[in-house]
């Protein structure tokens, strides 16, 4: 998560165009406090249970979702290669084509 905090501005803009939403299995309190002392400027969400998970099929991995104005999967990666730095470029790519910044 430090990498999409470190890269935010680059990847996400700060025009509030895309909204970048950590999901994970965490409970709600321990992601606030990680939230809070990491400085994260992004939203997280708590899915115990699997719920969003499997509503998007994606397996219990580290996966990302681009989402587009019409709630449509506009891409993905599943797995999501988060050490990998050519994975924030195609990302990157990703976001300009879907909000027209290409």
């Amino acid at each position: 998560m430090e990498a999409y905090r470190d890269q935010y501005a680059r990847l996400f803009g700060e025009d509030g165009d895309v909204v970048l939403i950590a999901v994970n299995a965490d409970d709600v309190e321990d992601q606030a406090a990680w939230a809070r002392d990491g400085d994260f400027p992004f939203l997280f969400a708590s899915d115990p249970d699997g719920e969003v998970s499997s509503q998007y099929g994606a397996p219990r991995s580290r996966n990302l979702f681009v989402v587009d104005r019409e709630g449509r999967i506009a891409w993905r990666a599943v797995p999501f290669r988060e050490v990998d730095p050519t994975a924030y470029d195609e990302l990157a790519s990703a976001i300009a084509e879907i909000t027209g910044e290409s």
